[in-house]
């Protein structure tokens, strides 16, 4: 079975791939806040997606990611790709 892709595994990555935005706390609550809102833009998400894609095997439709504005939304989306390639 693949392993679940969890809100500290996005959180690794984001920071990874763009850092983080001065005065945002990615240790927060931040599950339902908009990726806006912490300070990623379209070119951040894109380069998230894209490390995503590589450590887990997976492929996000482009569709998918415009659809997921916050990070329950995208480890949700994330998280059904990992069930459909299990």
């Amino acid at each position: 079975m693949a392993k679940e892709f969890t809100l500290d595994d996005l959180r690794r990555i984001l920071l990874e791939g763009a850092g983080a935005e001065e005065g945002v706390d990615l240790d927060g609550d931040i599950l339902d806040e908009q990726f806006e809102a912490l300070g990623y833009e379209s070119l951040a998400l894109l380069e998230t997606a894209s490390r995503i894609e590589r450590e887990y095997g997976i492929s996000l439709d482009e569709d998918v990611l415009a659809d997921a504005q916050t990070p329950r939304a995208l480890i949700a989306a994330v998280n059904a790709q990992l069930s459909v390639a299990a």
